[in-house]
């Protein structure tokens, strides 16, 4: 076996391929994926007998079965294949990445098109360079569209999975201050997305563009684009984001003003697509938010604002104005560390510090060896089982409103536990 096109042969008996012999399914395909901890070569019989049809192999030492395959590399092996079934696929693709917001507009965007086709979307947040090809190719031949995330932390990766999954459509959340480690700054977060749009470019396709976003709109001058619907209005978030557009009123379960772009990116592509308003206003209303995004949870007589999916020095800045304009009740702030900032993190941690400081909240409390350090008046804790005993010698009023944020490796979902 020489070429994609004869992996591509075998991969079209069932449209199944997996990289993880966990949840192998008969018929399927197995990448034999290496990492830094761990060799998926070694685990290639392991897929067969649980049913896999092949396995794709880089070191010729597990060639130890006909249905094992080899090939030099199967990252790229798989990359590949993802873009050849694209390359298939007569379907419209819509792709996007950005700072904040990703993942809640991949899923609304999803929610709104169901409505009309079958979409096949990116699953949780798979959305690097192993993700993207797996969602191309979970497509079948009953998808219709496809919504494609793509997130990065590096230059030139946005390029590469666009190239893979040659969107039709492309939207960029925002550019914030989002894994600056590797971007170096936020002219580096505007250049690595911007990619998307120089894709979109070069092949003619379509950007759909923040009408309010002054750096998207001037990114995108010389470009196709669409902007979002003139009619959608912002009426309030108190807590949810309510709104209007064509005379039709929506009340979504999402909180937050930030809310309101990601919100109208969904309605803007799903009446580009052909999704009836009344259509858009039933999907957006019935979905709820998951996965420790700006989840409510109520308990014990408080409520609970959790998004402790991910945070940046940006999503922070929106999400404790947004929190601000709640009215009534006492507020908890719980704050923990932001990642992959590199030499700038106790700046900006210090500046999300102090703008937390400045807002009247009843207690705002930090958690994070970045926050340890800044200077501020705020209660800081350097370590979470500080902060758990603290938080359990705390009484706590009934009706207080409780804001919990912080990067995904802070884990602050598991405050609820003991609250």
């Amino acid at each position: 076996m020489n070429t994609v096109k004869d992996l591509y042969k075998l991969y079209t008996k069932n449209f199944l391929v997996d990289t993880d012999t966990r949840s192998i399914r008969k018929g399927t395909i197995f990448f034999a994926l290496k990492g830094d901890n761990f060799n998926g070569n070694k685990f290639a019989e392991e897929a067969l007998s649980k049913g896999a049809d092949y396995a794709i192999v880089d070191e010729k030492e597990y060639l130890t079965d006909d249905s094992i395959i080899l090939v030099t590399n199967v990252l790229e092996t798989l990359q590949e294949l993802g873009r050849y079934h694209r390359e298939q696929l007569k379907i419209p693709i819509v792709g996007l990445t950005g700072s904040n917001g990703k993942t809640t507009t991949k899923e609304l965007i999803t929610a709104v098109l169901n409505q009309k086709y079958n979409v096949t979307a990116t699953k949780g947040n798979l959305n690097n360079h192993i993700g993207v090809p797996l969602t191309l190719l979970s497509m079948n031949l009953n998808t219709e569209i496809g919504v494609v995330e793509m997130g990065a932390n590096n230059h030139n990766e946005i390029a590469s999975l666009s190239e893979i999954s040659r969107p039709d459509y492309g939207y960029i959340t925002n550019f914030g201050k989002a894994h600056l480690e590797g971007f170096g700054s936020i002219d580096g977060v505007v250049k690595a997305k911007s990619e998307l749009y120089d894709f979109l470019k070069v092949n003619n396709k379509i950007a759909i563009v923040n009408p309010n976003d002054e750096k998207q709109l001037d990114k995108t001058t010389n470009i196709k684009r669409v902007l979002f619907n003139s009619s959608i209005n912002f009426l309030k978030a108190s807590p949810f984001v309510e709104l209007e557009f064509n005379d039709i009123f929506i009340k979504s379960n999402l909180i937050g003003k930030y809310n309101f772009s990601n919100i109208s990116a969904a309605i803007t592509i799903g009446e580009l697509l052909g999704v009836s308003s009344l259509n858009i206003k039933k999907a957006l209303e019935n979905y709820i938010p998951s996965n420790n995004r700006s989840q409510i949870i109520n308990k014990k007589g408080f409520k609970i604002i959790l998004d402790a999916y991910n945070a940046n020095p940006t999503s922070m800045e929106y999400a404790l104005d947004s929190f601000n304009e709640l009215v009534g009740s006492e507020k908890l702030v719980i704050l923990g560390d932001m990642f992959e900032l590199g030499d700038g993190a106790l700046k900006e941690h210090q500046l999300i510090a102090n703008k937390a400081e400045g807002f009247s909240f009843a207690k705002t409390i930090l958690v994070g060896e970045n926050f340890f350090d800044v200077t501020t008046n705020l209660d800081r804790f350097k370590t979470f089982l500080e902060l758990k005993e603290f938080i359990k010698s705390e009484t706590i009023s009934e009706g207080t409103i409780i804001f919990i944020k912080g990067s995904r490796g802070m884990a602050l979902e598991r405050i609820v536990d003991f609250l």
